[in-house]
Formats: structure tokens, C-alpha cells, sequence
């Protein structure tokens, strides 16, 4: 059975009118990404609200020889929704379009935020299989960049679209799925906005279920002796190393036939807000100011929390709030990979100047068919470095990419890295195929910047 919420629009620019897209005059505000490393100054914003309205936006826009770049929420490291032309932004293409039970998938607007996707498939009793640990995003900036957690068998955001709704440079717009322009949904399901404006997605998903989650302290060596275990023996692991410690926290997700027993408010404050950001926060702040002061801030923080186990919905055990911000770096390794480069990137801090208060992260993800995913055609391990806000994180990012190129490492679309096209090729088995679809749909970069420039060539 099909609940059908919303409508989609119409199928070239020329039958819509642009009425909702109404854009600002020149001299737009700034555009600033979540952690403030990347901005921009649009010469023109939109805020369309069908695919009928972006469509003759960029139409509009392409005639006046600007380019246009859709952003969502700025979560993204990089500057991939960066412009000095049209930019789109998302709060008027959200809500949820329909809901397809005997298919078990949902469709809703691209600038949907994944809290406002996660809140409305519990009102259905749905859940998607697997996700990141923020919220915040919009659906279409996290497929679009590769958002993915931890999973055994489950893999990224990315990998769980059915659908997309896109509108290309010409503006067209176009329905995609494996059954309908299947190279166009191949490549747009983790497309960096290179193909297009995505309007529309349709997940997988399926009747809500529980996770149990268990989070442990646990000596490194433990962690990386019996790594190979803790994954095969859990749907969802993950670990944070602090650096210049031994110390490690765990994180193990499985299904649950329950009952629920969510972490009790006062238990969750402390754990999540008042230790995870509060406390940390005020510690980061006083690495900055004092960089000597960050083995011992290391410790604190990785004594600071403790075991507990609690049963809840999914996006509730999935994500966790992030309020202190940081600049990051993530890349995925053959899974097999893994252990070597994190070796290898403790003996690079043990041996430097480095300072680093900030974890590192390692999570896994199955193999999928996506070109451009980081864990196309092969079983991945994920290592994320982080820096807090305004400390330098050159010297360190750069030590760290030099390890995880040497493992074979592919850099996450939408953090921090310094490779390029010629680098990207040859790391992505179908990358020709990817470009070429990009050059049949936007032969005149409607949809390109900088940052597509290099990581995607000309």
C-alpha cells in the first residue's frame, strides 16, 4: 500500500514557474559551513520548493552564466556546496512525499534533515537500517557526500536509496532507480552534486526494531587483539582511541527483542552532554590556549567515561549529540588495512610534536556497488582524525593522509584531504564511469566549483 503525502513537480523548466525561488539580490550573505572553515558569497539565493522550481532556477541561473551549487545543512568539511553563483537552499524541499510498505520504502524531500526523517519513520513504526551518528544533516548533502556508520553487514546512507528525483543542467528532471535511468542512479546516489540538484530520495527501510547498545572502556591493545572478533560478533562496532593514552572507548549495537530501556534523563545528561561536550569542550578549549597540556587532558577525558548498556529505537542509539566542533579528516582502508595504519599513525603522534585532544575514530562497513563510495567493491575500515576548532590540524592531517594513502586509503568525499583527480582515478576502479555520466549530464559544469574541479577533474 502506497500513502501518498506530497507531490513532485513537472518535468522540464519550461512548465514551471519560478515563482518560490525568488532570488536575492547580489551581495547575498555569506554562506559558512558547520565547523566555519569553508565560506562563501553567492552572488544569488534560492529557496525553491519543487523540483519544478529548481529546475527553472537553474535554467535561470545557467542563462546569466552562473554557476549553482545546492548546500544543506554545512556539514560537510569541505567546500563542496561552495559558490559565487546560485545557491539553493533546502528548507522548503522537505516533508515526507509517500510511504510504500509492500516496497518498504520512504520518499521525502532532499533538504529533509535526517532527525526529521528518523522522527517521522517512528510514527510509522519504520526505521532505516543503519546511519551515521548525527542528525543534523539534510538526506540529500549526506547521500551525496557518503555518510555511513558501522555495520557488519550494513552499509552507508548512500547504499540504502531505492529512488532519487534529479534535476539536471538542461532542466530536466529526472526519475532514477536501478529500474529507470539506472547509470544516472548508479552514479547519483553518491554524486558530490556533480550530476545535479537532488529534490527527492527514496529509502529502504523496515518496521522498527530495537538496539541494545553496549558502551565500554577498553585498553587499545585489547581492542586491536580482538578486532577481527568484535566485528564479526556485532551488527554495529566501533572505537575511539584517545591519543597519547592506551585507552579506548567501545561501542557495540545489536538487535534487541527488547523490552526498550533508554538511558535514564540524568544518566544521558551526564553521559552525553555534560562529559561528551560539555566537559570536553572546556578541556579542548584549554589545549588550544595550552598545547603542553594535552596528554594529561587525554587521559582525563579517556577515564572520564564509563560502561553502560541501554535499549532504544535506532537513530536514538545510532547518534549521539555533537556540540563541540572540530575539523575533521576520515579515510577508508582495505578493512584489512586497518590495524596497520592505526600503528602507524600512534608511533607518528609518539614520535612528534603533535598534540592531539581529540579521539580517533574507527568504524567498518561492508563492500557495496556505488562508484564513487568509499567502500565500493571492497570490505572497509574507516580511521577519522579530528582536531577542535581553531587549533592547527595541518601537520597532523597531513601525517595521517600520508599513512592512510600509503594502506590504499580512499578520502571521505566530505572531509578534509588534499587529493585530486589524478590521486582519485586510480584509487576508484569506476571513476571513468562516473565522470562520464557527469559529462554527458552537466557538459558545461552548470554544477561545478573548485573543490569538483580537483577532486573530479575539469
Amino acid at each position: 500500500m502506497t500513502e501518498t503525502t506530497g507531490t513532485t513537480a513537472g518535468t522540464k523548466a519550461g512548465t514551471s514557474a519560478a515563482r518560490a525561488s525568488s532570488p536575492r539580490a547580489a551581495g547575498s550573505p555569506p554562506w559558512r559551513n558547520w565547523a566555519g572553515n569553508v565560506s562563501a558569497r553567492p552572488a544569488r539565493t534560492a529557496a525553491p520548493a519543487t523540483a519544478g522550481e529548481v529546475a527553472a532556477a537553474v535554467v535561470r541561473a545557467a542563462s546569466d552564466g552562473l554557476k549553482v551549487k545546492a548546500a544543506g545543512t554545512g556539514h560537510s568539511f569541505t567546500a563542496a556546496a561552495a559558490t559565487d553563483g546560485l545557491l539553493l537552499r533546502p528548507e522548503r524541499l522537505t516533508g515526507l512525499r509517500a510511504v510504500d510498505r509492500a516496497a518498504g520504502t520512504v520518499t521525502v524531500g532532499a533538504g529533509t534533515t535526517l532527525r526529521q526523517l528518523n522522527e517521522m519513520l517512528s510514527a510509522h513504526g519504520l526505521s532505516l537500517a543503519n546511519m551515521g551518528d548525527i542528525m543534523e544533516q539534510t538526506v540529500s548533502g549526506a547521500v551525496s557526500t557518503g555518510t555511513h556508520g558501522t555495520g557488519r553487514t550494513s552499509a552507508s546512507l548512500s547504499a540504502q536509496v531505492r529512488g532519487l528525483e534529479l534535476v539536471t543542467a538542461d532542466g530536466s528532471v529526472l526519475a532514477c532507480s536501478a529500474d529507470e535511468n539506472p547509470e544516472v542512479f548508479a552514479a547519483a546516489r553518491l554524486g558530490l552534486g556533480a550530476l545535479g540538484v537532488i529534490t527527492a530520495l527514496t529509502f529502504a527501510v523496515e518496521p522498527e526494531f530495537l538496539l541494545r547498545a553496549r558502551e565500554e572502556p577498553m585498553p587499545l591493545d585489547r581492542v586491536t587483539a580482538e578486532f577481527d572478533q568484535l566485528v564479526a560478533e556485532n551488527e554495529h562496532f566501533e572505537f575511539y582511541w584517545f591519543p597519547h593514552t592506551s585507552s579506548c572507548v567501545t561501542k557495540r549495537n545489536n538487535r534487541s527483542a527488547g523490552p526498550a530501556a533508554p538511558p535514564g534523563r540524568i544518566g544521558a545528561f551526564v553521559e552525553d552532554e555534560l562529559l561528551s561536550n560539555g566537559l570536553f569542550g572546556a578541556l579542548c578549549a584549554v589545549g588550544r590556549a595550552v598545547p603542553a597540556a594535552i596528554p594529561g587532558i587525554a587521559r582525563i577525558a579517556g577515564r572520564a567515561l564509563s560502561a553502560r548498556t541501554y535499549t532504544d529505537v535506532p537513530y536514538k542509539v545510532f547518534t549521539s549529540p555533537r556540540r563541540v566542533r572540530f575539523l575533521e579528516m576520515e579515510y577508508a582502508l582495505p578493512r584489512e588495512a586497518a590495524l596497520p595504519a592505526l600503528r602507524e599513525l600512534r608511533a607518528a603522534i609518539e614520535r612528534s610534536r603533535l598534540r592531539v585532544a581529540f579521539p580517533v575514530e574507527v568504524r567498518t562497513a561492508p563492500a557495496d556497488d556505488i562508484p564513487l563510495s568509499t567502500a565500493s567493491g571492497r570490505e572497509t575500515a574507516y580511521i577519522a582524525v579530528h582536531m577542535y576548532r581553531g587549533t592547527p590540524y595541518q601537520a597532523y592531517f597531513r601525517a595521517a593522509e600520508q599513512i592512510m594513502t600509503a594502506h590504499g586509503g580512499r578520502p571521505h568525499w566530505g572531509k578534509l584531504h588534499s587529493r585530486d583527480a589524478g590521486h582519485l582515478a586510480a584509487a576508484y576502479p569506476r571513476f571513468e564511469e562516473f565522470t562520464a555520466i557527469r559529462d554527458r549530464l552537466d557538459p558545461q559544469r552548470v554544477f561545478g566549483n573548485d573543490y569538483l574541479r580537483r577532486v573530479l577533474g575539469a
